[in-house]
C-alpha cells in the first residue's frame, strides 16, 4: 500500500497540456477528471488513515480509479 496521491499530472506528465485543453473543450472528459480526483482522494485519505475503509471498499475504489484512468488515457490518445 502506497500513500502517494496518484495525481493525473504525475500519472501522465507528458500530457499536461492535452489534459488542460480537453478539460475545457470536452465536458465528458472534464467529468472523468473530477471523478478520478474524488476517487483518488478517497483512496489517499484511506491510505493515510484519515478515513477508515474496509479492504473490500478500498479495492473497489482502486478498481474504479484504474477504470477512470483507462478512460482518461483513451481520450488522451484520441486527441
Amino acid at each position: 500500500m502506497s500513500n502517494t496521491p496518484h495525481t493525473l499530472h504525475d500519472e501522465f506528465p507528458a500530457e499536461a497540456q492535452k489534459i488542460s485543453a480537453l478539460k475545457v473543450a470536452n465536458a465528458h472528459f472534464a467529468k472523468l477528471l473530477v471523478d478520478y480526483d474524488v476517487v483518488n482522494d478517497k483512496i489517499h485519505r484511506s491510505e493515510t488513515r484519515l478515513d477508515l475503509l474496509t479492504e473490500a471498499d478500498e479495492e473497489v475504489l482502486r478498481k474504479t480509479r484504474s477504470h477512470l484512468k483507462d478512460q482518461i488515457w483513451a481520450a488522451l490518445r484520441k486527441a
